[in-house]
């Protein structure tokens, strides 16, 4: 009989259409609703993208997995309600409920280590969502980077790659290297029951960040120069991104984005193993050409009245001859060209895995380091060593890119072309270890009346994972009034000008392993941290008004 490695997971979902992914253990099709797929292969590994159209518009509709005529999903025997698919329409396009947050570390066996990275929020969330009503189940799941730790690796992991020396011996021992190994990650973190629940019935969109692939992955041309000496990195940048793009990217795409797609086609149609088609794929996503990328990664989801647009703030980053962006110019374009896009729209939400708007004194840091570091000589190089050693790679450590994202909400905020601008603009990420509400105000923008745009940074980070002491007293310090204003006068004598907006603390910092909430209808919005209480129970940590009734 067939076997379902992994999935079902519902990605991309629209008024009658929807995206389920799915791993098979061989070459097989899968079947959702009376649509079929065929898998494609990948280094010996076997996908299918099934696109299920016809559906009917706000609808809740349960669906079974057959591989080769074989019902696979649901288990005979499952603790979980079955899987549906919620479509979007008319009678929804007002309400939603969307679940975020990053830096989920898989669960661990062993106690002593489990225990010191506490209990998985998600995992949490989906087991309390059991015993509640479908109604209030979210409308979408928003993952923001570090699905998968590639430097960070479990006892598990470390065991299945001892093996590799002899073959590979200047492969590092602490790290994986090759697309089979990525694959292990996967299995690890999307295996776990509860996570593949969730994913299966609430539509789930995803980005990467720097764990994904390595730490600090991106953050200067000079990192990006130091890795490339390295004898195995080729091959590590060529799985990262084809695994990512497998297993992440691909359903974040709508079946028109897919039709549309080139690689997609090639893949899908090509019959046989098509790694040679990926590794080509990763080379030109890796490789900077004319400031821009070869392949974009940001991608638009729709949520009735409310959009989503995902940044990637990580491999779209341009850092070759003295540039340096979070986005290339045709990419940046591209993100400018979906917020401005015309429909009634009450909530834009950006994501990007690393946060716009950080801790005021922290943020001020970055900014003068990425000048400090832009200098030659010893000066220069001890700034990039501070910049890799402290993580100093956020948007405001990309300074142009920071207010070129500054001027876009502001555009939208003022109501393009005539149109009413929407109630709210929030800007979700995750990567720095705390969670938090901010509120910002963009330089000459009007005072906030009943009609003005609400704007908010939203971070929720961890979902899993374990924050050292001096990381908490790190946030606590850059969060608090006094370094701001100490921070603010050391930049300006450096010679960083003062930003274009301005932002207050609604509430945080928050540590601790969370999951947000952000709760919309019609016009107003809220968000809600919670905190795991047990394996299938959740606390609310506390709620933002982010817009009034």
């Amino acid at each position: 009989m067939p076997r379902l490695l992994l999935g079902p997971a519902l990605r991309h979902v629209g008024e009658t259409t929807a995206v389920i992914w799915v791993q098979t253990d061989r070459a097989a099709r899968v079947e959702v609703l009376g649509c079929t797929a065929d898998t494609f292969e990948v280094a010996g590994h076997h996908y299918a993208l099934v696109q299920v159209t016809g559906l009917e518009p706000d609808s809740r509709i349960p669906y079974q997995v057959h591989v080769d005529g074989e019902q696979v999903w649901p288990p005979a025997v499952s603790p979980f309600p079955a899987s549906v698919i919620p479509t979007r329409g008319p009678r929804s396009a007002g309400r939603h409920r969307i679940l975020f947050g990053s830096c989920r570390y898989v669960k661990l066996s062993d106690r002593k280590a489990a225990a010191k990275y506490g209990i998985d929020a998600l995992d949490a969330y989906a087991a309390r969502m059991v015993r509640r009503p479908p109604e209030e189940w979210p409308d979408a799941l928003l993952l923001l980077g570090d699905q998968v730790y590639a430097d960070e690796l479990t006892p598990a992991t470390r065991r299945r790659i001892a093996g590799r020396r002899d073959e590979h011996p200047e492969w590092p021992d602490d790290e994986i290297v090759d697309y089979d190994e990525y694959v292990g990650l996967y299995c690890d973190s999307w295996a776990d029951p509860e996570i593949r629940w969730i994913m299966s019935t609430v539509p789930t969109a995803m980005i990467f960040d720097d764990h994904d692939v390595r730490d600090d992955w991106n953050t200067s041309a000079t990192w990006r120069a130091q890795m490339a000496d390295k004898p195995w990195w080729r091959d590590r940048i060529r799985s990262a991104l084809a695994s990512y793009w497998v297993y992440q990217h691909l359903g974040n795409l709508s079946p028109d984005e897919l039709a549309a797609d080139p690689d997609w086609r090639k893949v899908s149609e090509a019959g046989g193993d098509t790694w040679p088609l990926l590794a080509e794929l990763a080379d030109r996503a890796d490789t900077e050409v004319d400031g821009a990328k070869g392949v974009r990664f940001s991608f638009r989801w729709d949520l009735g009245r409310s959009r989503f647009i995902m940044i990637d703030s990580r491999n779209g980053r341009i850092l070759e001859n003295g540039r340096h962006l979070m986005l290339g110019e045709s990419e940046f374009r591209w993100v400018e060209d979906q917020a401005l896009a015309p429909g009634e729209v009450d909530h834009l939400m950006f994501g990007t895995s690393v946060p716009w708007l950080l801790p005021h004194a922290i943020g001020d840091l970055q900014t003068v380091n990425e000048a400090a570091a832009a200098r030659p000589g010893r000066r220069g190089k001890l700034a990039e060593q501070i910049r890799q050693a402290f993580d100093l790679e956020h948007w405001p450590a990309f300074r142009e890119s920071f207010d070129r994202l500054g001027r876009l909400i502001g555009r939208v905020a003022a109501g393009p072309d005539g149109s009413p601008p929407p109630a709210t603009i929030s800007v979700l990420s995750g990567d720095v270890h705390h969670s938090y509400a901010a509120r910002a105000r963009l330089r000459d923008a009007p005072l906030c009346d009943d009609g003005a745009t609400r704007i908010h940074q939203l971070t929720c980070s961890p979902v899993h994972n374990h924050v050292e002491w001096f990381v908490k007293v790190g946030f606590r310090l850059g969060w608090a009034r006094a370094t701001a204003r100490f921070a603010r006068r050391w930049a300006a004598r450096a010679g960083a000008p003062e930003p274009d907006v301005s932002w207050d603390k609604l509430g945080g910092p928050l540590f601790g392993n969370l999951i947000a909430t952000l709760l919309v209808e019609d016009r107003h919005a809220e968000v809600l941290f919670e905190e795991p209480r047990s394996a299938a129970s959740l606390h609310e940590l506390a709620r933002y008004e982010l817009s009034p009734r």
